[in-house]
């Protein structure tokens, strides 16, 4: 589906959690594009090597390096994506506290789009989740690594992804850490897909005008 006028009917979006150096490599990612053939895959622990991926399957491409980071948040279409900006998150402010998050924020068609890879602070991730909420217009996904445990209620989004768990803790507790809300739109088809080398399962779901 070609960005512009002609609308959001049936647009395909994954996300998938790479990890980092030791995951997913570009390889594998070209192997789930030629696979699900999706309209948008949002990445997440993305580094400079996933950059080679046009040149395997075509499309276009836009990566984000976090702060002091080796990955970041990176962006594919088989369909010109315009130009992401990065938006600032909110951080902690206990001592020795992580990096700094963003988001990386784009439009494809009428929606727009935040790629996200929250902190695992339970009351700090959903203050990252307002700050976006009140930064993006119309409708809108926010679709990544949420590193959220129970339920998220964010005014005027809806939970559309997948239910089935997508990580492992430790290797052993369940837990659905990648998600997505959306205002404005309706999500059909929501799948948890193969998680391959990845610690995280890919999630998809087909995004249709409200």
């Amino acid at each position: 589906m070609p960005t512009g006028s002609r609308g959001i009917t049936g647009l395909r979006v994954i996300s998938w959690n790479l990890l980092r150096l030791i995951g997913a490599g570009v390889e594998d990612v070209a192997a789930l594009i030629k696979r699900e053939r999706p309209d948008l895959l949002l990445m997440q622990e993305a580094t400079r090597d996933m950059e080679v991926l046009p040149s395997l399957v075509g499309g276009h491409m836009q990566r984000l390096q976090l702060p002091h980071r080796i990955h970041g948040l990176a962006a594919w279409s088989p369909h010109r994506l315009p130009s992401a900006h990065a938006l600032e998150l909110p951080v902690s402010r206990m001592p020795g506290r992580l990096p700094p998050r963003l988001a990386q924020v784009l439009r494809l068609g009428d929606i727009t789009f935040a790629n996200v890879h929250l902190s695992h602070g339970q009351l700090l991730n959903r203050r990252q989740l307002f700050r976006i909420a009140r930064t993006v217009e119309g409708p809108a996904a926010l679709i990544g690594d949420y590193n959220a445990v129970g339920p998220i209620l964010l005014k005027g989004f809806k939970d559309v992804g997948p239910r089935k768990p997508t990580h492992h803790s430790g290797n052993m507790v369940p837990v659905r850490l990648d998600r997505c809300l959306v205002r404005g739109l309706h999500g059909v088809n929501p799948r948890t897909l193969e998680r391959g080398p990845s610690d995280h399962h890919p999630i998809a779901v087909e995004l249709r005008a409200a």
